[in-house]
């Protein structure tokens, strides 16, 4: 069966974010768990343009099944999953899972098949009906990491994590994010 994944080696446990969730979290995590603008961005203020894009995976597979739930994709559906790491100067700080099935991709035209090194959040936050419909939080612990996610994590701690659902021209695609200690303390 082919790789579902470069960075996980099972899902995380999702907390969904309802009323009050917010105050469950320390505030650093609070800060980027519900920042609304663009992850990327937000990096860049802070490290300007040492902010760079490690693709580890960038294939056509079957998602997760609590990804193909949220995307309401069939089971045997197929989508793009891209998987990177955000660093600055060797320094990681921030894993991100993109999930965007094919009809995403053709109504973007496009544009997020093919990003290569640039972040997605310099594509998909030009768009200017770019709708967030629900996000969801996790600690993600290190068994749920592959040995080759560990190896760039250097150190194997857990990461605070959030997973969003984007609409890109009526089209959902799924953003799962996970904070580097490092992102955290900006």
């Amino acid at each position: 069966m082919p790789t579902k994944s470069f960075l996980l080696a099972c899902e995380p446990r999702w907390t969904v974010n309802r009323q009050g969730a917010r105050h469950d979290l320390p505030p650093p995590v609070q800060s980027w768990i519900y920042e609304p603008g663009s992850i990327t961005q937000r990096l860049r203020s802070y490290y300007g343009a040492a902010v760079q894009v490690e693709i580890l995976f960038h294939r056509w597979r079957v998602p997760f099944l609590s990804e193909r739930k949220l995307l309401k994709l069939k089971t045997s559906r197929y989508a793009l999953i891209r998987e990177v790491l955000l660093h600055s100067n060797g320094k990681p700080l921030v894993l991100a899972r993109t999930i965007i099935p094919i009809a995403t991709v053709k109504a973007a035209r496009r544009n997020l098949a093919h990003l290569g090194n640039r972040p997605l959040g310099e594509v998909i936050f030009s768009y200017p009906k770019l709708e967030r419909l629900e996000m969801d939080f996790t600690l993600a612990e290190p068994a749920i990491w592959t040995p080759a996610a560990l190896q760039k994590m250097s150190n194997g701690q857990a990461l605070w994590g959030r997973r969003t659902i984007y609409v890109i021209r009526s089209r959902n695609m799924l953003v799962n994010e996970f904070f580097f200690p490092d992102a955290l303390k900006i």
